[in-house]
């Protein structure tokens, strides 16, 4: 089981994609998330993705080079069609253009439908928090198959649904969050099965409506739980809310598409703080405020308190020294991939 650094896994994921039709730039951009996401911890969305991206890819589901195309505008709002292409490209064109736009307007929104799969959302609120902005970020799959059942049901009806949010602040490590609004994400039952893992008790329960700690069951009929155990009604109203913003504002629908393909869809809102507040004042209370919150006394069984955000930058600091772990069955679909496009000598692989 290898562990490998990040500069490694980077040249390895832009060279498998560059082999699977994609341009020098799309393979930089998705490699560059997909590895960003192994440093924060976030596995489930690193490079045990390379293998279904390029399997999308042969499938006609992914098409590279697709063109992103501005459908609609209005002042600080725009409607993106990604027309079928790599969910990075068009959410990072996405949210530049919604910054910019906010730095006019004070306030943008952006909605983007048609594209794959857009990884792991901090990495672009991000983006906008270095500029001064508030940002806002939800996904949805749209019309593909579902894996979260609602509160009380137990077949899928609505996506893992992740939203985020970043805030400006002079912190060594970024202010935010990002989670699925169920109780655990998809991709880390991916993980979970690829190391012979179970997953916790409350994340899922079998075709049957009864609770497992096998990964295997939601494939089987089963369904992710809701985020909030008992009080998994919120983690439900969240998912929905998630569903229209990214769902069926951008045009994408609610149900399962027959084809299988993954339709990503997003919601983008950025707020310009200099439109509201001083800028470096705003950076500085948020400091302050992070600072208060880690100075509270922990409860028996915690080391400290951590502010939002913060847990993910300590292991990224670790990883980019110590590597990253990949599990045997991802180095595997890595090392056949090189393999059958002749570069496993070049990437060492062979």
């Amino acid at each position: 089981m290898p562990t490998e650094s990040a500069d490694r896994l980077l040249v390895i994921a832009k060279a498998l994609f560059v082999g699977a039709g994609a341009s020098d730039e799309e393979a930089t951009v998705i490699a560059r998330h997909l590895v960003d996401s192994n440093l924060a911890g976030h596995d489930s969305h690193g490079i045990i993705r390379c293998s279904s991206y390029i399997q999308r890819i042969k499938d006609g589901h992914i098409i590279p080079g697709a063109p992103i195309e501005i459908e609609k505008e209005m002042g600080g709002t725009t409607h993106i069609n990604g027309n079928w292409g790599f969910g990075y490209m068009s959410t990072e064109f996405a949210m530049d253009l919604t910054i910019e736009k906010a730095k006019k307007f004070g306030v943008a929104a952006t909605t983007v439908y048609q594209q794959s799969h857009v990884g792991r959302l901090t990495d672009y609120p991000l983006v906008a928090a270095k500029q001064g902005m508030i940002c806002m970020m939800t996904a949805d799959s749209g019309r593909s198959n579902k894996k979260v059942a609602p509160f009380g049901g137990r077949e899928p009806r609505v996506g893992t649904n992740p939203m985020c949010i970043a805030m400006p602040s002079n912190l060594d490590g970024p202010f935010f969050f990002d989670f699925a609004t169920s109780a655990g994400a998809g991709g880390k039952l991916e993980i979970a099965i690829s190391r012979g893992e179970q997953v916790p008790e409350g994340w899922l329960i079998d075709r049957d409506g009864n609770p497992t700690t096998d990964p295997k069951s939601l494939k089987a009929g089963g369904a992710i739980l809701p985020m909030g155990g008992t009080e998994g009604y919120k983690g439900f109203a969240l998912a929905a809310m998630v569903e229209l913003l990214s769902g069926v504002l951008p045009g994408l629908g609610f149900g399962i598409e027959p084809t299988g393909r993954s339709n990503d869809g997003v919601f983008i809102s950025c707020f310009n703080v200099d439109a509201f507040r001083d800028l470096e004042t705003y950076k500085k209370e948020v400091t302050e405020f992070a600072e208060y919150l880690t100075s509270t006394p922990p409860r028996p069984g915690f080391e400290r308190v951590y502010y939002p955000g913060e847990p993910e930058h300590i292991k990224t600091q670790r990883q980019l020294k110590e590597g990253i772990f990949v599990e045997d069955a991802t180095w595997e679909k890595l090392t056949k991939l090189a393999v059958e496009f002749g570069i496993a000598e070049e990437l060492g692989m062979a």
